[in-house]
Parts: structure tokens; C-alpha cells; sequence
């Protein structure tokens, strides 16, 4: 890799970090009036759709149909679980604690990487960390389920898991697919097939009847695709091109300072000292799970 496509990577990196970190409050402000799975499915394909546009008009190759197959899967599993699952748990949780939750994707990245042909063992400071991690996690939602704000807290909790893991298996694939692929052609086309799969489920699941707009939800929404999508997803597809998955993974620990901080600032969501100690937690076994020491 050369130095001016590493630069550009790690660019791309703090673009994600950035960006991803606001689009929990613009998904929370979406949902106040637009149901959540039509809500991404239209932010995904119309975010896929200009991007394929573009780059026809720019005369560019578009990854060959054979390809399809494998972009479609990916797709459901970084589109349709990765970010269908969050948005599904922003309906009973707060903005800052779902990227709390979401931030243990490094967590399952480390395990799904354990499954690989040309993964590293298993060391004893990442297992450490998946134990601190995970204990992070259950002080985060403990005391909500004991309280017996029960089932939809505990139907969220599960969607951000899901949501994980969709991601870790789909960035994992991703990492060892084509190298000569356009990144943006091929994110492009992720994102259009996922979003199908979204919008399919929200006619599926009668979403469309309780469709209606705000001038909070929709500038929310062209936050999301212009932002979220077009910006941070490009940025994630070309950083994952060039850098370790364990490495890209780490925008993970940015998220949800800025999402906390929004949600608290701009939604007046509670910020408890049980709150930041949690998330501490873990941020601290995230780290310890990001051993760099090969």
C-alpha cells in the first residue's frame, strides 16, 4: 500500500469516527415520525442510487453482475442487520446508550475473526477484555430489566447485539473480497441491496400506513443519506479496503462520546453516573480486545 492510500485511509477513518457518531441522534429525530425499517430502507437506496448515478455519468465500471451475489449478502449483513438492528433498537432506547451497546463491535469482530483460516489465537489480554467488556454491557442494563422496564429495553439491548453482529461477519467478509474492486461502486451497490431488503420489510411489516413526515424528520433523514450514507459509509467501505479490520473497528470507541453528548445536549437524554461508568467499562475491555501487540 502506498503512503498517500494509507493517508487517505486514516482520513477516511476520522471521516466515520466523525459522522457516525452523530447519525444515532439524526436516526432517533428520523423515527419521531417515519417507521424505522422504511426509514433506512429509503435512506440506504437513495444513498446507493445517486452513487451509482454519479459513476455512471463519470463513466465508471460498476462491479460485473457475477459479483452481485456476494454484494447482495453483504448488504443484509452491514445494511440490513448492521444498521436495520440499531434504528429497530433507537425505538426503546436512548440515542447515547445504543452507541454505548453498539460500541462492543469490536467485541464480535474479534470473535468472528477467531473462526477465520488466517486468524491470530486467542491471547489472554483480549480475553480479558471480552470478560470486562461484557461486564460493561450487563451494569449498562442490568438495573433497567430488574426495574421491569423489561421486554422493549430488552428487545433493543438484543438489537444492537444483532446489529454487531451482522457487522463483524459482514466487515470481515468484506476485508476478503476483490481488492481490485471500485470500493465506492462496490458500497454503492451494498447499500442499494440492502436497502431493498429494509424497504421490504417495512411494506412487509405494514409501516407504510403510519408513514408521515416532519420538518424535523426529514431534514433528520437527508442528514442521514447525505452524511451517514454517502460520507460515512464510503469512508468505512475505502478504510476497510486499506486498513485491519481491528483498526477500522476502533470508531466504535469515538461514537458514542459524540452520540452521548448530542443526545444529551439536543434530546435532553439522561447522562447518569451509571451511564458513564458503564460506557467506560466498556471502552476499557474494547481496548484490551484491541491488543496490538503481534
Amino acid at each position: 500500500m502506498s503512503p498517500a492510500s494509507k493517508r487517505s485511509a486514516y482520513f477516511a477513518w476520522v471521516a466515520v469516527c466523525l459522522l457516525w457518531g452523530t447519525t444515532y441522534l439524526a436516526i432517533r429525530v428520523a423515527i419521531e415520525t417515519i417507521p424505522p425499517l422504511l426509514m433506512a430502507g429509503f435512506r440506504w437506496t437513495t444513498a446507493g442510487a445517486i452513487i451509482l448515478a454519479a459513476l455512471k455519468i463519470r463513466g465508471q465500471a460498476i462491479p460485473p453482475r457475477s459479483h452481485w451475489p456476494a454484494l447482495t449478502v453483504l448488504g443484509v449483513l452491514l445494511i440490513g442487520l448492521g444498521n436495520g438492528c440499531v434504528v429497530w433498537a433507537e425505538q426503546t432506547l436512548p440515542s447515547g446508550l445504543t452507541a454505548v451497546l453498539v460500541a462492543s463491535v469490536p467485541f464480535w469482530m474479534v470473535g468472528v475473526e477467531r473462526f477465520m483460516v488466517d486468524s491470530d489465537r486467542l491471547r489472554p489480554r483480549r480475553l480479558l477484555g471480552l470478560l470486562v467488556g461484557f461486564g460493561g454491557i450487563v451494569l449498562l442494563v442490568w438495573p433497567e430489566l430488574a426495574l421491569g422496564n423489561g421486554r422493549a429495553f430488552f428487545y433493543g439491548v438484543l438489537a444492537t447485539q444483532m446489529a454487531c453482529v451482522g457487522w463483524a461477519i459482514g466487515s470481515s467478509y468484506a476485508r476478503r473480497r476483490h481488492a481490485d474492486e471500485n470500493v465506492l461502486a462496490a458500497a454503492a451497490l451494498q447499500m442499494l441491496f440492502g436497502g431493498l431488503i429494509l424497504g421490504l420489510a417495512g411494506l412487509a411489516r405494514g409501516e407504510l400506513r403510519m408513514l408521515s413526515f416532519s420538518n424535523r424528520s426529514t431534514t433528520a433523514l437527508v442528514y442521514l443519506i447525505a452524511a451517514g450514507s454517502l460520507g460515512g459509509f464510503s469512508a468505512y467501505a475505502y478504510a476497510l479496503k486499506y486498513l485491519p479490520v481491528a483498526t477500522v473497528s476502533l470508531y466504535a470507541y469515538v461514537n458514542p462520546v459524540i452520540a452521548v453528548l448530542l443526545g444529551t445536549l439536543i434530546l435532553g437524554e439522561a447522562l447518569s453516573p451509571r451511564l458513564a461508568v458503564a460506557g467506560g467499562i466498556v471502552l476499557l475491555g474494547m481496548a484490551l480486545v484491541r491488543d496490538t501487540g503481534h
